[in-house]
C-alpha cells in the first residue's frame, strides 16, 4: 500500500476545512488530491480530534500486542500437545 503525503493530523486539518463551509473541489484542488481520496479520509477520519486520532492508535498497538501474545502461547500449547501424543 502507498504511503499518504500527509500525516494523519494534516489529513484531520484537510477535512476540518469542509466543516468550515470550504467545497470539496476547492480543498481538493489546493491540497493536489483527489475527491475519492478526500472521501476515503472521510470516511476513515470523519468526527476525530487529533487527542482521540493518538488514544487510537495506541489502542491499536496494545491489541497488536495482544494479538502476538494469543499468537505465541496458541503455538506453544500446539508444540505441548504434540509432545504429549508423541510420548504415549
Amino acid at each position: 500500500m502507498k504511503k499518504s503525503k500527509f500525516s494523519e493530523p494534516q489529513i484531520i486539518k484537510i477535512l476540518s476545512f469542509q466543516e468550515s463551509g470550504q467545497s470539496v473541489s476547492d480543498i481538493c484542488r489546493e491540497h493536489g488530491i483527489s475527491q475519492g481520496t478526500f472521501y476515503s479520509w472521510k470516511s476513515k477520519y470523519s468526527g476525530l480530534e487529533l487527542n482521540q486520532l493518538k488514544r487510537m492508535k495506541e489502542l491499536e498497538a496494545e491489541l497488536a500486542q495482544y494479538k502476538r501474545i494469543v499468537a505465541e502461547q496458541t503455538f506453544q500449547i500446539t508444540v505441548m500437545k504434540d509432545v504429549i501424543e508423541k510420548k504415549l
